[in-house]
């Protein structure tokens, strides 16, 4: 389930507070930071974002 642009417009990155952006691979949607140096991917639980960085992924 999406979530809305409006939510989506007002969260930032914990880690570098840079944007981010939806991506929703099969059965794992997420947030991934927009940030160059940054780039963590935060899950989206029951359509809740979790921006902890210790739950983030790392990119690869």
């Amino acid at each position: 389930m999406p979530l809305e642009a409006g939510l989506l417009e007002i969260l930032a990155c914990p880690a570098c507070h840079a944007p981010l952006r939806e991506e929703s691979e099969p059965d794992t949607p997420e947030l991934v930071c927009t940030g160059q140096s940054c780039g963590l991917a935060y899950p989206i639980k029951d359509g809740i974002p979790v921006l902890l960085v210790d739950e983030a992924r790392r990119p690869a």
